[in-house]
């Protein structure tokens, strides 16, 4: 049995039993879970390895890639410039990136690009990994192309795409990179250990991503649909140009060290439950949004079945939404979850937030067999 790490408030025992029956039932190599309850921590625990060889136990301070989660900080920015005026969700995204406007995407409104709407899911043009690093190359391709189906009229997760378009309008309002933005108007204030764009230094706290583990034949069709450029969800899933994939690119420096803010967060479970702790409520006397941000952000703006993943998404400005979120979480629910198992969330009406991480990817998206469990036991001890 693995040894649990952390401090659990009397009530959220269960959560810690579901923590570690986690390791002995589903392959658990490494995690962390993370609850905030009124703005103040009742569950922080970790366990199991930070990489398996060599061997590094996972500790207090271990922070991992994140992935789509990170879609979720992002949109925290973009929702605090919407609160502050800087931002408005409405106006067409070329009133703050004049080259956007192109091929036909002078009207495409800001909310599209936060709720997926906006027919950029495919970043076309040839593009390598150092391109995408650079940041300006991806962004000038992206404003030099046409939508790829009518901008409005469908929701298509943009899987990389909704980091770089909502990202330059961050970087366009406030002068600074969505990293640097992040970590000057959120982290610092809140105390946050995560970070869009992980230097070389946090190198020896980052916990190695396993990839999923998959029979030959699961395997098989997964690589044939990334790989399969011909394909619609192939391009959009491993663009641009075929260059991603769910493998150990992602444990790379390379890949460690871009901001890409819709996929490659670092950080720990503790600082996304509080970052949304901030979201719904005062943390050490810092709030991020106030009530109406929220209930704005909130409001369903795409729902239905996905054009490019298939299975349905109910998505506001930029947060996932009820029901794409586990079962038994409160009706307004907001937050991401990630490739591979990882999600964090906010529950306004019962004050609560959630974080779940971890290095051992899944094959799942919302529904993970990991953290449905300590969902349903934080829900349960609230009584």
């Amino acid at each position: 049995m693995v040894m649990v790490h952390g401090d659990v408030s009397p009530g959220f025992e269960t959560v810690a039993a579901a923590f570690a029956n986690n390791f002995a039932e589903h392959d658990e190599v490494g995690a962390a879970c993370c609850v905030y309850l009124d703005g103040a921590p009742v569950v922080d625990i970790w366990g199991g390895m930070a990489e398996v060889d060599p061997p590094r136990p996972w500790a207090r301070h271990t922070i991992v890639i994140l992935y789509s989660c990170t879609k979720g900080a992002t949109a925290v920015m973009a929702n605090k410039l919407i609160e502050e005026g800087r931002l408005d969700p409405e106006a067409p995204i070329a009133e703050y990136w004049p080259e956007f406007a192109a091929k036909g995407k002078a009207t495409i409104p800001v909310k599209w690009a936060l709720s997926h709407r906006a027919g950029l899911a495919e970043v076309q043009g040839d593009l390598t990994l150092e391109d995408v690093a650079a940041w300006d190359p991806v962004v000038e391709a992206i404003a030099a192309q046409p939508p790829v189906w009518e901008p409005g009229t469908a929701h298509g997760y943009h899987t990389r795409a909704y980091g770089w378009i909502v990202g330059e309008i961050i970087r366009r309002i406030t002068g600074v990179s969505p990293g640097r933005y992040f970590a000057d108007a959120i982290a610092t204030p809140l105390g946050l250990d995560f970070y869009i764009g992980a230097p070389a230094e946090l190198d020896a706290r980052i916990a190695r991503m396993y990839p999923a583990v998959l029979d030959a034949d699961a395997q098989a069709l997964m690589d044939s649909v990334l790989a399969d450029q011909s394909t619609f969800m192939g391009r959009v899933m491993s663009g641009p140009s075929g260059l991603f994939a769910y493998n150990d690119m992602w444990n790379t420096r390379l890949m460690r060290g871009a901001e890409m803010p819709s996929s490659n967060g670092h950080g720990d479970a503790r600082s996304l439950a509080r970052m949304y702790a901030a979201c719904i409520g005062d943390v050490d006397g810092v709030r991020l949004l106030s009530d109406e941000t929220v209930a704005r952000a909130s409001e369903v703006l795409s729902d239905g079945p996905d054009c490019v993943i298939g299975q349905p998404l109910t998505i506001g400005l930029g947060f996932m939404l009820r029901p794409t979120f586990p079962v038994g979480v409160g009706p307004r629910t907001f937050g991401h979850s990630g490739a591979g198992g990882s999600t964090a969330f906010a529950d306004p009406d019962r004050g609560l937030t959630f974080c779940y991480a971890m290095n051992q990817m899944k094959m799942a998206m919302a529904a993970d067999p990991r953290s449905q469990p300590l969902v349903t036991a934080t829900y349960e001890s609230l009584g």
